[in-house]
Formats: structure tokens, C-alpha cells, sequence
């Protein structure tokens, strides 16, 4: 039974909505970022592989590792109330690994259920040995690769190309971030007619993201963060008993730079909660990126 049948027209809480999206079993169409070997790769990572871990007893984390294949994971929101937009999704993990669970296919059929598509990335990691302690430039090729791939099928597959955002969490915040201010410059050069095609996002929606400030830097944003008046509108999630300076800098800047902006701060969450139905506010923050969708005018049927 596909999700939409499950969960529309319950009158229930987000927090059991989450256990819903959780045990869908829609399965997404698998596609692969780059035709042959992902440029940036030197050889050095072995075989990808899929960890699971529990993090204060709220029950598994699944994870992958050691990815050197980058796909996109796309799910299609039902035809019934797919609006056209298409978010691509970053799951967090400190670009060691990625949180595919709670930061990933939870998060992809909680899109479809407001009618948005969804497209995991699983961009590369970890961090390669020719860039340890920095952002892994192959994530952001990966990133890049996948805006143009997704807007260059958008007429096949019913997508409206001037609504597709991106959604990160954690160290796929950043990602979100770093695409979100380097979309004027590829970070490869040019493969095929995919690369031909805009990269930017045209809406972000950033979950607890880090590594956007210098560390002890009096909030002075990383180096490879360049926001201006292009960036795109975005919406901020975090909470105060994580690290929300990281946000609250970025929001900052953005709002020097006249971007659009709107920032939710929680008294408490943590760091990773992703979609797990915690029973805190910060649990909430969905069904308020929604509205902001909404009142940015972005989640709205298509013309047909």
C-alpha cells in the first residue's frame, strides 16, 4: 500500500507520522550520478559498506560508508498530490558516513507525503587522504552533478525545474550550504550535456548544519562558503543544546547579503534527530518547513 493511502486524512501528531513514513516500503529508482568513474577519485577507499549503531537507546542508526559510487535515490510523490517541486536530500554524517535512515529514506517519504519528490544523494565518503581535514571536494562535484541531473529529466519526469531545493542535515547541511554559494563555478570540469545544465538550488532547507564557520573564528564563516545576493532563500533549523551559532552566522550573513531567511532555534534536541519522533518540539520541524514552502509560494500544485 503505497504512503499516501496509509497516512492521508489522520488527524495524528507529526511524531507518529514519522513512525508511518518509517515503515513504507515504496522502493525509489536507483540512478547513477556520473557515466563511468566519479572524477576526484584516487583509488584509496575500500568496499562501500552499510553500518548500523544506537545512539541512546532510541533504536538503530543505519548508515553507509565508503562510498566511492555516488546515485541518486529518487522517490516520486504520487500523482494524486505531486506539486511539482523535487527536493534533493543530504543525509549528515560528518562526511565520514551518511545517515541514510532517519536523515534519508524517512526524510524522502515524509516529501512524497506533502507531495514533494524526493532524490537522496549519496554523495562520497569519507573524506579522501588528499583533503583530510577539509570539506571533501568530491561531495560538492557530487552535489553539483546532481542538481544538473535531476533539472536536465525534469520534462521527463514531470519535475518543475525552477522548484528544485535542496535539504541537508549535519555535515549535509553544509553540503546544502557549499552548493548553495558555489553553483557560478563547477567544481570538475565539464563530462557530457548534464554539466551544461544550472546547478544552483532554488530553495535550501538546512537541519543542524556545521562546519560552516571557522572554528574559533568569532563566527567568521568557513572560506569555501561564498554568500551573496544569489544564494538562494533559505530555511534554518536548529537546536540550543547543539551548536547553533553555525546557523545562527549563516542566517546572519545570508541577511546581510538580502537573502530571504527564516530560522528556527529549539531549546533542546540535540545533534541528529533527523525524523525520529523524539517527542520534543524540534520534532515539529517539518510540518514548519512546510509552511515556509508554502508561504515562499514553492509548495503549490503545478499547472497541468
Amino acid at each position: 500500500m503505497r504512503l499516501k493511502a496509509i497516512c492521508l486524512g489522520l488527524s495524528l501528531a507529526f511524531a507518529s507520522s514519522a513512525a508511518c513514513f518509517a515503515a513504507d516500503d515504496v522502493k525509489p529508482q536507483i540512478i547513477d550520478l556520473w557515466p563511468g568513474n566519479p572524477p576526484g577519485e584516487d583509488g584509496s577507499i575500500p568496499k562501500e559498506e552499510k553500518q548500523t549503531r544506537d545512539k541512546n537507546n532510541e533504536g538503530p542508526i543505519r548508515s553507509l560508508t565508503n562510498v566511492t559510487k555516488p546515485t541518486l535515490s529518487v522517490y516520486k510523490a504520487d500523482k494524486s498530490n505531486d506539486t511539482g517541486v523535487t527536493i534533493v536530500v543530504c543525509p549528515g554524517g560528518g562526511y565520514n558516513n551518511l545517515a541514510w535512515d532517519h536523515e534519508g529514506e524517512q526524510v524522502a517519504r515524509w516529501l512524497n507525503s506533502v507531495g514533494i519528490n524526493a532524490a537522496i544523494l549519496k554523495y562520497r565518503v569519507p573524506r579522501r587522504a588528499s583533503h583530510p581535514n577539509q570539506p571533501p571536494p568530491q561531495a560538492l562535484m557530487d552535489v553539483q552533478r546532481a542538481f544538473s541531473l535531476v533539472r536536465s529529466k525534469a520534462a521527463d519526469w514531470g519535475l518543475d525545474p525552477k522548484r528544485i531545493g535542496i535539504l541537508g542535515f549535519s555535515a549535509g547541511g553544509h553540503l546544502g550550504a557549499w552548493a548553495s554559494t558555489n553553483f557560478d563555478k563547477r567544481a570538475y570540469e565539464t563530462i557530457d550535456d548534464v554539466d551544461k545544465v544550472e546547478c544552483r538550488p532554488d530553495f535550501a532547507i538546512l537541519i543542524y548544519p556545521g562546519g560552516v564557520i571557522k572554528r574559533g573564528g568569532n563566527g567568521e564563516l568557513a572560506p569555501e562558503i561564498h554568500v551573496s545576493a544569489d544564494t538562494p532563500p533559505t530555511f534554518f533549523v536548529h537546536a540550543n543544546d547543539d551548536n547553533p551559532e553555525s546557523s545562527i552566522y549563516l542566517f546572519l550573513a545570508y541577511k546581510k547579503a538580502k537573502v530571504p531567511v527564516e530560522m528556527h532555534i529549539y531549546n533542546s534536541g540535540g545533534h541528529g534527530f533527523g525524523l525520529r519522533p523524539t517527542g520534543k518540539p524540534a520534532a515539529t520541524w517539518p510540518k514548519r518547513a512546510e509552511e515556509w514552502l508554502k508561504d515562499r509560494g514553492i509548495l503549490k500544485p503545478s499547472a497541468k
